[in-house]
Order: structure tokens, then sequence, then C-alpha cells
């Protein structure tokens, strides 16, 4: 199975930025051990702080690959574009957030992608990806 897992802006500076929300680790330290623990599965790993170019990756990999793992990141909460994307394409989005969403600041607790993914993951950590692709490797998905 093909995976593509897609961070939104600011998530290029993981292990850097706030680490006591999103702790000290890259992501890309992170996501060569999700390609070890998930080696049955094809991932790829793809990150933009540009709105457009997430819509035209979720465009360009939406009818072929088998699953969308995708943080939009503050985008989550004001992008109608991403949203309409993700209900243009076929392949399935599992929307995942580093930090619980619903425990921070009020204008993080609507987000607009929701309806149109498979389901939603979010407070934790890092983990929360490992926890999306599950959903892949579960027998009963």
């Amino acid at each position: 199975m093909k995976i593509l897992v897609i961070n939104g802006p600011n998530l290029n500076l993981l292990g850097t930025r706030e680490k006591s929300i999103y702790g000290d680790q890259t992501f890309e330290q992170y996501f060569e051990g999700l390609k070890a623990k998930f080696s049955e599965l094809e991932l790829e790993y793809y990150q933009s702080n540009v709105e457009g170019e997430l819509i035209n990756k979720l465009h360009e990999v939406g009818f072929s690959y088998d699953g969308i793992v995708l943080n939009a990141g503050g985008y989550t909460h004001t992008s109608v574009a991403i949203s309409d994307a993700i209900a243009a394409i076929n392949t399935p989005v599992v929307e995942v957030h580093i930090s619980n969403i619903h425990a921070r600041e009020e204008f993080r607790h609507l987000s607009l992608i929701t309806s149109n993914c498979a389901g939603m993951i979010t407070g934790f950590g890092l983990k929360s990806y490992d926890l999306a692709l599950r959903h892949w490797t579960d027998s009963s998905s």
C-alpha cells in the first residue's frame, strides 16, 4: 500500500519550535522510525508551507495512492480550498494533529477539513501519525 504523509505550514520546524507542545525531534527523524515500524507500507513524506502546493500534492496523488495522512497545520482552521481538494479526490485522507486542537485556543477547535476526511486523530503527539497509519495496516479497515 502506498501512503503519503503530508505536513503543512510550520511543521518543518518540528524539533526547534515550541518544544513543550511539539517535542524536540524533527519530523524527518521521526519519519525514518515510521518507515521501519510500518515496513509493509510504502511511505512517502511531503511538507510545504504553501497552501497551493499542498492542494497540488493532494491532486497529484489523490487518485493513485491508497491513503494520505494529512496534518494541515494552521490551514486546518482556515482553508476551504484544502477541504475542497480532499473532497475532490478518491484517496482516503486521515487528518492528524500533534497537539489536542480542542484543548488549545478557541479558533483551533474548528477544523474545516474533518468533514471530508475518513477520520481525525488529535492530541497524541507524534504518535498521532502511528495511529493514522494503523488504519491501513489493520486488517479490518
